[in-house]
C-alpha cells in the first residue's frame, strides 16, 4: 500500500466568514474520492476556521481566557469539522478521527481523518507528527491564499510573494512561539519541528482543486515550497 499522503486542511476553507462551504467540500471529496481511485491514500488534518475564532471571540467577551482556554476551544472546533469531514467520506474513511497524532493507525481504508490534539500547537503540528509516523516526506498545507508572502498582503501592499524559502528563512517570517487562534501560513511549533525532520511543505489555495491534483502528481502548481 501507498505510504499516505499528508493534508493539513485550513479551517479558513472548511468554515470561511460565511459558515460552512458545502461548494468546497463537494469539490474537495470528489478530487480526492478520484484520486483515492487511483492508488492514493490520504490523511486530513482539519483546522478549525471561523468555528474556532467564533467561540473564542465570544468566550473573551465574557471573561478572560487562558491560553489553555483559548486553545481547547480551538481544538473542539476542529474535531468538529473533521466529524464533518469523516462524515462526507464515510464511504471511503476510516471510521475513527485520530486525535492523538503519535499514536500509529495501522489503518486500511482510502481516507484517515486528524484533527487537533493539545494546547501549545496547532493542526499544522499534528500534521508533520503524522508525517513522521507515517514516514512521509511531505506535507500540502491548504489554505485561503496561493501564496507565501514576506509579511500580510491584506495589510502591507508592499508585500513581497515568495516562491521556494529554506526553513530558516521561514521560521524567521513565522516566529517562535504559538498565540491561539494566530493566522500565520504555517504554525511555528509544526515549522520547528518540521525543520527538524527534513519535511518538505508546500503551501497553496485549497479552493483550486485542479491545483492539488497536480500537486499530489508532481505535476507544476501554484504555490510556495518551503524546505531544508
Amino acid at each position: 500500500m501507498k505510504e499516505p499522503i499528508i493534508i493539513s486542511l485550513g479551517g479558513s476553507l472548511i468554515v470561511p466568514k460565511t459558515g460552512i462551504d458545502f461548494g468546497f467540500l463537494k469539490k474537495f471529496k470528489k478530487a480526492i474520492d478520484e484520486m483515492t481511485s487511483q492508488g492514493y491514500r490520504f490523511i486530513l488534518i482539519c483546522g478549525g476556521g471561523m468555528t474556532a475564532r467564533n467561540y473564542q471571540s465570544s468566550a473573551k467577551k465574557v471573561i478572560k481566557l487562558t491560553r489553555d482556554d483559548l486553545d481547547w476551544l480551538g481544538i473542539h472546533a476542529t474535531r468538529l469539522n473533521a466529524h464533518l469531514v469523516r462524515t462526507i467520506f464515510r464511504d471511503t474513511a476510516h471510521p475513527v478521527i485520530v486525535k492523538n497524532p503519535t499514536v500509529k493507525l495501522n489503518f486500511k481504508e482510502k481516507v484517515l481523518i486528524g484533527c487537533g490534539w493539545k494546547p501549545g500547537c496547532s493542526t499544522d503540528y499534528d500534521a508533520v507528527l503524522l508525517a513522521k509516523l507515517y514516514n512521509a516526506k511531505k506535507v500540502i498545507n491548504l489554505t485561503n491564499i496561493d501564496y507565501l508572502y514576506n509579511k500580510n498582503p491584506n495589510i502591507y501592499k508592499d508585500a513581497e510573494r515568495i516562491l521556494e524559502i529554506d526553513w530558516k528563512g521561514f521560521r524567521k517570517i513565522v516566529g517562535d512561539k504559538w498565540d491561539p487562534g494566530a493566522n500565520v501560513p504555517f504554525d511555528p511549533i509544526a515549522s520547528r519541528e518540521a525543520q527538524k525532520l527534513g519535511l518538505e511543505v508546500i503551501l497553496a489555495n485549497g479552493k483550486k482543486i485542479k491545483n492539488l491534483e497536480n500537486i499530489v502528481k508532481g505535476g507544476k502548481y501554484i504555490g510556495s515550497r518551503v524546505f531544508g
